[in-house]
This record gives C-alpha cells, sequence and structure tokens, in this order.
C-alpha cells in the first residue's frame, strides 16, 4: 500500500535520533517529489516532536549568557545553538505539512517538503562543522521555546505562517549577515560559508511563509498586512524588533508595511 504524505510527515516528527531524523526529512521530501506519497492527511500530528536525550533543554532564562568575542568556545557555543535552531526547523517544515497541507493545494506540500529538506541539509553542514572543531550537538544545553509558537498555533495555518516564517525565521535574515561577519573576521571562512548559505535558503523559506499566507488570506478574504498583525499580536509572545534586513524581507515578499507598525513602541502605536 503507498506511503501518504501524512504518515512521512509523522515519521519525521517521532524520530529522536539527530541523524536519523536528517535522513528521514530527506527521504520524505525525495518520496514527494517522484510521486512516491499519496496526498492523504489520515495521520494526525503530535503536539511536540520526539527529541534526543542531549541537547539538555532549558527554558530560555536559564540558558547561559552566550559571551561575544572571536574565541573558538563562543564560537561553537554560537554554531551549536544555531544547529538547534535547524534541528527543531526540521520538524516546524514537516509539522506545517502534516498538519495544515489538507487546507492547500499540492503545491504547499512541495513547497514545504523542500523547506524541510533544506533545514535537514543546514543542520548537517553545522553538526559537521561542530564535530570538526572537537565538539558535536547536544555538547551544550539548548534553548526549549523554540518550539513553542508551533505548539501555540497549532490549531490555525494561518497563525501559524505569520509567526513562524515571517516572524521566526525572518528574524534570521535580519541577524545572520552580522554573523557571517564576525566568523570572518575571526578567520572561519569554513563557518561563514555554511551560514551565508544557509542565509540564501532562508530567504526562499520566507517568501514561502508570505505566498501560502497571502493565499489563505486571499480564499478568506481577509486583508493580509492587516490580519497578519493581528495574528502576530495574539500569538507571538516575543517581539519584532528592528534593526531590519529590508532589501532581504523585500526579496522574501516581506514588504516593511507588514511589520514596520508592529515594531513601533507601544506608546507610538496609539498616536500614528
Amino acid at each position: 500500500m503507498t506511503e501518504t504524505l501524512a504518515q512521512s510527515c509523522l515519521n519525521v516528527l517521532i524520530i529522536a535520533d539527530p541523524a536519523a531524523k536528517v535522513m528521514a526529512a530527506r527521504k520524505a521530501a525525495r518520496d514527494w517529489r517522484l510521486g512516491r506519497l499519496e496526498h492523504v492527511f489520515d495521520f494526525a500530528m503530535p503536539d511536540a516532536p520526539a527529541r534526543p536525550d542531549h541537547p539538555i533543554l532549558r527554558a530560555p532564562g536559564q540558558m547561559p549568557k552566550r559571551r561575544k568575542g572571536g574565541t573558538e568556545a563562543n564560537r561553537i557555543a554560537l554554531l551549536h545553538a544555531l544547529a538547534h535552531i535547524e534541528f527543531v526547523a526540521i520538524d516546524l517544515a514537516f509539522d506545517l505539512v502534516g498538519r495544515f497541507g489538507r487546507e492547500f493545494p499540492r503545491e504547499f506540500a512541495d513547497d514545504w517538503t523542500k523547506v524541510g529538506a533544506d533545514e535537514a541539509m543546514h543542520f548537517a553542514l553545522l553538526d559537521r562543522r561542530l564535530r570538526q572543531l572537537g565538539s558535536h550537538y547536544g555538547a551544550h544545553p539548548a534553548h526549549d521555546g523554540l518550539w513553542e509558537s508551533a505548539f501555540e498555533t497549532r490549531h490555525d495555518a494561518l497563525a501559524r505562517l505569520a509567526v513562524v516564517p515571517m516572524v521566526l525565521e525572518a528574524r534570521g535574515l535580519d541577524v545572520t549577515p552580522s554573523t557571517v561577519a564576525r566568523f570572518e573576521a575571526t578567520g572561519d571562512s569554513a563557518s561563514a560559508r555554511i551560514l551565508n548559505r544557509i542565509y540564501n535558503d532562508e530567504i526562499s523559506h520566507v517568501s514561502a511563509g508570505t505566498k501560502w499566507f497571502e493565499a489563505g488570506c486571499a480564499d478568506r478574504n481577509l486583508l493580509p498586512k492587516y490580519y497578519w498583525k493581528i495574528l502576530v499580536n495574539r500569538h507571538f509572545r516575543g517581539s519584532v524588533k528592528p534593526p531590519f534586513n529590508d532589501s532581504a524581507r523585500l526579496s522574501a515578499g516581506l514588504s516593511r508595511d507588514y511589520y514596520a507598525q508592529v515594531a513601533m513602541p507601544e506608546t507610538l502605536r496609539h498616536h500614528s
């Protein structure tokens, strides 16, 4: 019997081992691309994906402060934090497909299974770089708040798209160029190349988020830029803070009139 798309997505989510999860993500994306999976959603996605015993997951306030500077220890700590983001992003992509794919055309699965494969590749690159530097994924504690936005938006496809790609991934577009520059300044061009590759891919991921958010709004006769602000204020616990990489955001379809008002200080919002 032919495996379904939902079943393949679920298989990614229930695997804890990082290397096995990467392989499952690549297989799911490849099987979908080659027409081996039915566009059927017969399995429910879990509220939380499986996680390995390490890294130890901590609340944001319990994470050790990362020191700035170009020492190898500081670079390893930063690469580990980025690897964890990419590891969680694998699950975010396949949960999005498995949970909400029935609400969209098949092209939705085309885009987001590819995103999931990208995230798996990003994680593998970062984990390999950590090993080259004498460390590995799991060697440091990691932020346990990354899945909160997925759980918060588990019942609403547009809220998920508004918060995860259009806020969280868009933030990566803002901060990655300066991070690349920091690695270059220390002579770590190998790490800088990996981060540049991730940065370019993330533009396409934010673009997919904006594209499908606007498509979903069109189906519901909603004004995207207005409704995005409502959803972000309702579901995102952090703040949308400048500085913004306006050119990268715009190339992803995320124009400044989406986020300028949301980013304003509260006192200014009421007088604008």
